[in-house]
């Protein structure tokens, strides 16, 4: 009876050592990065062709917000800049009359040069031709100065259709990420104004298990460090696939309530992620387990 005993005490404490070997050494839940898509103008969503769960890619045209307005105003911008361009063939016509004028003066005053060595000009007659030369090249400066002012005028008008061309470009919705949308927040039809979100996307291929570990955990592991992350397949089996530590928080901070249990809950852990490759049986939010390596632990 004693010898039956103890075969009973060292079965149970087999099953105690096996169950250690089992349990997991961080738990948590699976999160991915999701990125909320916000209407970056104003006005009636004219076509939104996106739906939930539907797969998306980087720079995927998905739909557009009415451009009537800017349109409009692009058009206005364009015959201001050409009745302004309009100006400047008459300056440069005025200036081409200017220079003829001019150049016509310096023959004369070469010919009064002459004339004034011989005798047969007088200094006023010098000073005169002088004077005029000198007013006719103010008017030239002036005439320049009128031109700079229409093609700063002009180059104002080009910075105004860029930044209406910049708005058009806003009213077409286009995906910024590869990814699967989560939620539609918007409907073709409707008002949107700057900032309002139409969709949630997240990229589901890779997801990130979000755990927590102790103080006496934390010098076993390191980054880029590969992990057993396993998942419920059943409810006494579970299904393992590899993962690897991307992030390790720096600062601890007390196990989260939804966690652990009440005793556990007053201790402080640091919270690490584990990257997994997703085949599409995790799902955001559902809880994983984490087995750390061994081999990898310092010595």
């Amino acid at each position: 009876m004693k010898k039956l005993s103890w075969i009973i005490l060292i079965s149970f404490g087999l099953i105690a050592c096996s169950n250690d070997n089992n349990k997991a050494d961080a738990y948590g839940n699976f999160e991915a990065t999701e990125v909320m898509v916000s209407a970056m103008a104003q006005g009636e969503i004219l076509s939104l062709n996106v739906d939930e769960g539907q797969v998306l890619t980087n720079g995927q045209y998905i739909g557009l917000i009415d451009t009537t307005d800017l349109a409009l105003k692009e058009q206005q911008l364009i015959k201001s800049k050409a009745a302004v361009r309009t100006g400047i063939i008459t300056i440069d016509a005025q200036m081409n009359v200017q220079l003829q004028q001019k150049k016509n003066m310096m023959v004369d005053k070469e010919r009064l040069d002459k004339l004034f060595k011989q005798g047969a000009a007088t200094q006023k007659q010098i000073d005169d031709i002088n004077g005029a030369i000198d007013l006719l090249n103010a008017q030239i400066a002036s005439t320049r100065s009128q031109k700079q002012r229409i093609l700063a005028e002009i180059e104002t008008i080009d910075i105004q259709i860029n930044q209406v061309k910049e708005s058009l470009a806003k009213c077409r919705v286009i995906n910024p990420v590869d990814g699967t949308v989560l939620t539609k927040y918007a409907e073709p039809g409707e008002v949107t104004v700057m900032g309002k979100p139409l969709y949630k996307i997240a990229d589901l291929s890779k997801m990130k298990l979000k755990i927590y570990v102790s103080g006496v955990q934390l010098p076993h592991i390191k980054l880029g460090q590969e992990v057993e992350v396993q998942i419920d397949r059943s409810v006494t089996e579970n299904s393992s696939m590899p993962g690897i530590i991307s992030w390790i928080s720096s600062t601890a901070e007390f196990t989260p309530k939804t966690i652990q249990t009440k005793d556990e809950r007053v201790n402080l852990v640091y919270a690490v992620k584990v990257l997994v490759e997703n085949d599409g049986t995790i799902k955001i939010g559902m809880p994983g387990e984490v087995k750390f390596k061994r081999t990898l632990d310092p010595k």
